[in-house]
């Protein structure tokens, strides 16, 4: 039978002076509250929104600085567009395939000494726990609690030894698509006014849209988060008219030294 975790959880609370788990108090959120953070969608999307905005402003103003014509600004921004979504979502889906990849390595490790040697990975999971304040006698109890199912084992030894969940290990596919399309929203964003606008009103619209772009990815990361608004949307929006505003001087210099 596999092992409950609320009787390990009992287990800690009755025999334990200084308990691992602690109740939930005051403004901390309960566990039915959290989000899963782990599949790597959401964090590639945030990442590929932002990374989009910040890439295609500095792209649009850094050519538009130098004052060429409307329709080589578009195609510029164009070019951002689609070659950074392809490469943000290359990337993605590389990076979270070999991350997989080695996770699942290090797992089969485990899953292979935990057949061999049972009785010793027993006793190198009591010692964790014990390193972590837990008696001697409960950190033994707990260890060969978990040791009864050979898939809770190998559960408890991935995340305890390894720091990694087994099912929680990411889609590459899916983070590849979400940074793909997040990446596109965001690049779009600063190169719509030159399909209809060009020259200074194209710039100043642009700058504008990044703005509130900014301001409203800094609000979602803070939302995410529980950071500060005030101070995640500073950041972000600080940043990004840095990264702009450096790229645009850039452009200006190189279109007067052209001239």
């Amino acid at each position: 039978m596999s092992p409950r975790i609320g009787s390990i959880t009992e287990l800690l609370y009755k025999k334990s002076k200084d308990p691992i788990i602690q109740p939930t108090t005051g403004d901390i959120p309960s566990h039915e509250m959290h989000r899963d953070i782990t599949g790597g969608a959401a964090r590639a999307a945030v990442f590929g929104v932002s990374d989009g905005l910040v890439s295609n402003i500095t792209l649009i103003l850094g050519v538009a600085g130098a004052h060429p014509a409307a329709n080589l600004v578009r195609l510029a921004g164009l070019a951002g567009l689609v070659g950074g979504a392809w490469s943000m979502g290359i990337g993605e889906y590389v990076s979270m395939s070999a991350q997989r990849e080695l996770f699942e390595r290090e797992i089969a490790i485990e899953a292979a000494e935990i057949e061999r040697r049972p009785e010793g990975e027993s006793t190198e999971l009591a010692r964790i726990y014990e390193s972590r304040g837990v008696p001697r006698e409960i950190a033994e109890q707990f260890a060969a609690h978990m040791m009864v199912d050979p898939k809770v084992a190998l559960a408890t030894h991935a995340k305890e030894e390894l720091g990694i969940d087994p099912d929680s290990m990411g889609s590459p596919w899916q983070a590849a698509i979400s940074s793909f399309f997040a990446f596109a929203v965001g690049a779009f964003l600063p190169l719509l006014p030159w399909f209809f606008t060009t020259g200074v009103s194209g710039i100043e619209t642009s700058i504008v849209i990044a703005i509130f772009a900014s301001i409203i990815i800094g609000g979602g990361l803070a939302w995410a988060t529980g950071r500060s608004y005030l101070r995640t949307v500073t950041r972000q929006v600080i940043l990004s008219a840095i990264a702009a505003g450096i790229t645009f001087g850039v452009g200006r210099l190189i279109g007067f030294s052209a001239a």
